[in-house]
């Protein structure tokens, strides 16, 4: 039996892109890949809905977000810790 669930838990890190929701916000995730052929550095984006109890965050801040169970349809991610505020 597995005893630390919450340790296999998918954690990003990404930067707010809007808050114009209540209790939600838009997280975007950019990662690098290489090209499969041509073996170029490729800059991919993701976003993810991320729930914010508090409504602190502000658009530009830097976030670390956790994967948790769904909260509503299109959200299953919440704030973990806010490593840099917007300027």
């Amino acid at each position: 039996m597995v005893a630390n669930v919450r340790g296999r838990r998918k954690t990003r890190v990404g930067q707010v892109v809007s808050n114009k929701m209540d209790k939600t916000v838009v997280v975007r995730v950019d990662r690098l890949v290489q090209h499969p052929i041509l073996k170029r550095i490729m800059r991919r984006r993701s976003s993810f809905h991320v729930h914010d109890e508090s409504n602190e965050l502000a658009v530009g801040d830097k976030v670390r977000i956790m994967e948790t169970r769904p909260l509503s349809k299109t959200k299953c991610w919440r704030l973990v810790e806010v490593i840099e505020k917007a300027r």
